[in-house]
C-alpha cells in the first residue's frame, strides 16, 4: 500500500533533502523498516531500543499512533504518516 510520509526538516539529511516520500508498508512497523532501506541511518533517529523514541509522534491521517495500535496501527493505500519531532520549552 503507498503511503504518503512527511518528514520533518531536521531528518530530511536521510531522504535526499525531500520533505514528502512514499513507501509501500502494511503497519508503521513496517514502514520504518522501508524508510530505513530507501533512507538508511533513519530508523535510528527514529526508534530506541523501546520502540519510536519519546520526543517523536507519528500520525496516521492527523491520529497519534500512541492512541491507535502504536507501531502495528494498520495502513490503508493513500494515508498520510507525518513524523513530527515534539517541542517543548517555556
Amino acid at each position: 500500500m503507498a503511503v504518503k510520509v512527511l518528514i520533518p526538516t531536521v531528518l530530511q539529511k536521510f531522504t535526499g533533502n525531500k520533505a514528502e516520500i512514499e513507501c509501500v508498508a502494511g503497519d508503521v512497523g513496517a514502514l520504518i523498516d522501508a524508510l530505513e532501506k530507501d533512507c538508511p541511518g533513519i530508523k535510528n533517529r527514529l526508534c530506541d531500543e523501546k520502540g519510536i523514541r519519546r520526543f517523536l509522534n507519528l500520525y496516521v491521517n492527523s491520529e497519534d499512533i500512541r492512541f491507535l495500535e502504536g507501531t502495528q496501527t494498520t495502513l490503508q493505500d493513500g494515508d498520510e504518516v507525518s513524523i513530527v519531532p515534539a517541542v517543548a520549552g517555556g
